[in-house]
């Protein structure tokens, strides 16, 4: 195996939960050219993951942008597949969570010698995998586990390692310079609080981050950097939480140590995150963001599976009411949650 392409076109959590599975080739194939194929939206995952010598991205049609055509988005994905399969892969990993159609189109595009996944002998075009996993139903385990069951063919066993995630150094660099440069900053810990959710299931209430953080403040010399999706919360293709931190920053002291930090794009958030000791958000890309980063999180979960989707490899609390609406964990749960990592975010911000 001297040339393998991993192929992972899903959201961003997914593809930070794929990061284990790329650093077990790197260690099992040492010498061997590791490229990724990913979305243009999730492409800052893994461009700068040190396992990989290539990370390559074409742009969904739902993603381009206003001045984008979907002609052109086109031509540059089949020019893009079209370089791909003139590198002659020995290996496709098809790394999603069971056998889907459109990465397996994408993968008789490229050509390979053998193709790696999930074998469903009812999904059309699935003949084309030939080191085939049969998918665990009922899936049981965590997404991370799930997938590293893959490389079962490839003679690579359990335990899978942790997450993988490098910041570009420049947004690192200014998110630190902008921390440092307020007028309440200390050598304390820096704990995000990000309070977008794509899902109303997820979402918590704007009194209830406000208290929290006024307590945490009074209680703990700790500090904050408050991340959302910048907008319109009735943008129906990019909801925003533009009002949702407004109300936050107008509930708080004028003095309070707080760094407003709107991410509009995800290198933004990768970097700010980066420079933070601990975590309180709900369950979703930024979530397993911060987990790959090492944060220890308190996280809200709503609908979604613990067990699958649970933060990876870091100390975290669980909230998940009976309910399974977000807004029904009170503050007092929140704050217990936190005071139970609070070590583990000492610790960090002592290393």
């Amino acid at each position: 195996m001297k040339r393998i392409l991993v192929i992972r076109r899903d959201n961003i959590g997914d593809l930070v939960c794929t990061t284990p599975l790329i650093r077990a080739l790197r260690l099992r194939y040492p010498a061997a050219q590791i490229d990724a194929l990913v979305n243009s939206y999730n492409l800052p995952v893994v461009a700068h993951n040190p396992d990989l010598n290539l990370a390559c991205a074409y742009t969904k049609a739902k993603h381009r942008a206003a001045d984008e055509s979907l002609i052109g988005v086109t031509w540059r994905r089949l020019r893009l597949m079209w370089q791909l399969r003139r590198t002659r892969y020995d290996l496709i990993v098809l790394a999603n969570g069971g056998c889907l159609k459109r990465p397996l189109r994408l993968a008789k595009l490229i050509g390979a010698q053998h193709v790696l996944g999930f074998y469903d002998a009812s999904v059309a075009g699935a003949d084309l995998i030939d080191l085939r996993v049969t998918e665990p139903k009922p899936r049981s385990g965590h997404e991370v586990e799930h997938l590293f069951s893959l490389l079962a063919p490839l003679d690579i066993q359990p335990p899978a390692g942790p997450e993988v995630l490098r910041p570009d150094p420049a947004e690192q660099q200014r998110a630190c310079d902008l921390l440092q440069a307020q007028t309440w900053y200390a050598t304390r810990p820096t704990l995000a609080v990000h309070i977008s959710a794509r899902k109303p299931s997820q979402r918590w209430p704007v009194e209830h981050f406000i208290e929290v953080l006024k307590t945490l403040a009074a209680q703990r010399d700790v500090q904050f950097m408050l991340f959302w999706s910048p907008g319109d919360e009735h943008n129906p293709m990019h909801p925003g939480d533009d009002r949702k931190a407004a109300a936050i920053r107008a509930g708080l002291p004028a003095d309070f140590p707080l760094l407003p930090w709107p991410t509009s794009h995800l290198q933004e958030l990768i970097g700010g995150l980066s420079v933070c000791e601990g975590m309180l958000c709900s369950d979703g890309g930024a979530m397993h963001i911060g987990a790959a980063l090492g944060l220890p999180i308190a996280c809200f979960f709503g609908q979604s599976d613990v067990t699958t989707w649970r933060p990876w490899g870091v100390e975290h609390r669980v909230m998940q009411p009976a309910s399974r609406e977000v807004a029904d964990v009170s503050c007092a749960e929140a704050l217990a949650a936190l005071d139970a990592l609070w070590p583990a975010i000492s610790a960090r911000r002592a290393g």
